[in-house]
């Protein structure tokens, strides 16, 4: 019997796409006018995301593709680009909001990103759904619990930041939404038990 996170874990590119959507809309949250703050705090969250987002892909996705895939040169491809992105991660890492370097170097890593997220978007994702049919949800199970695993240490963080992003009034349907999801999953597993 499947289990509660087994049934409502999309398919593997379904979360990527979500993952690519999810950044997408970070991205356009930053604005040069920006407080120092919120800079920090977009940046912060964009930066996570893609950190969690390529381990995941080399380690669950790539392989799969590799395994099936005639052509592999895009997800040969794809591993520098992550190189890059990490690269340009590390350097947002070790900058502040006020160094005359940090918009610039954000809007590289969007670039950098984008160009990205066109390629796996336009053709490997379609490529994947076409080779891996019948295991694209168990893999985007197993991305789901690997990803769980992955935030665990870093819930904190990404409070925080979300608690920086966001405007009062957002941060209280936020808060709302989670006590309902919570209460819900809660209301679901004790059905399941009696």
């Amino acid at each position: 019997m499947k289990s509660f996170t087994d049934r409502m874990s999309p398919s593997i590119t379904n979360m990527i796409r979500m993952d690519h959507t999810s950044v997408l809309e970070t991205f356009h949250q930053y604005e040069i006018s920006s407080s120092p703050q919120l800079k920090k705090a977009l940046v912060s969250t964009v930066c996570l995301a893609l950190e969690i987002h390529a381990q995941l892909e080399e380690e669950i996705f790539y392989p799969a593709m590799r395994d099936l895939a005639d052509d592999t040169s895009l997800v040969g491809k794809s591993l520098p680009e992550h190189n890059e992105i990490r690269r340009l991660i590390g350097q947002l890492h070790t900058m502040q909001p006020a160094d005359p370097t940090y918009d610039q170097t954000f809007m590289e890593l969007m670039r950098n990103v984008l160009h990205h997220v066109a390629d796996e978007e336009t053709t490997l994702l379609p490529d994947a759904e076409r080779l891996l049919t019948d295991r694209l949800g168990e893999l985007g199970m197993q991305m789901t619990k690997r990803r769980m695993q992955l935030m665990a240490p870093r819930v904190g963080e990404i409070a925080s930041n979300t608690a920086r992003s966001l405007p009062t009034s957002s941060m209280l349907v936020a808060a709302g939404a989670v006590l309902a999801g919570t209460y819900f999953a809660k209301r679901a597993m004790d059905h399941r038990h009696h």
